[in-house]
């Protein structure tokens, strides 16, 4: 990466890759910003998960911001980090990296987001997260 604010490619698996299909783009022919947040939130999701084996729902979500397009073709890779576990939500960063099928193959940094999951009962009440393993 030649700009220093941005993060390096990260290690290990992401929670999610996809393939971008033309089903997904916007009137300007780049993908829509919902499909990425959807995906993001599904990451956070996936990550949440391996904390707390019943329901979780978003609760929120920090500014995301888009520092490249992601065009039709791109193979996508959402990223999921745990921040923190706390008594009732689980915390997580998930970094979003395009890869460019059509040209050479260049990774290149999408954005990031916090999300913040919360355990709930089969009524949407707040119940605390019941640690796996």
């Amino acid at each position: 990466m030649t700009n220093d604010d941005e993060p390096s490619f990260p290690a290990g698996c992401p929670a999610i890759r996809r393939v971008m299909m033309p089903r997904d783009t916007n009137a300007v022919g780049t993908i829509f910003g919902g499909v990425i947040l959807s995906e993001i939130d599904l990451a956070a999701s996936i990550a949440a998960h391996r904390h707390h084996s019943g329901r979780t729902v978003t609760v929120a979500m920090d500014a995301v911001v888009f520092k490249h397009p992601v065009y039709v073709g791109d193979l996508v890779s959402f990223f999921a980090e745990t921040l923190r576990v706390g008594t009732t939500s689980i915390r997580v960063k998930v970094r979003v990296w395009a890869e460019r099928r059509f040209s050479d193959g260049e990774d290149v940094f999408v954005t990031e987001a916090e999300v913040t999951m919360v355990a709930v009962d089969e009524e949407g009440r707040k119940i605390p997260v019941s640690k796996k393993g």
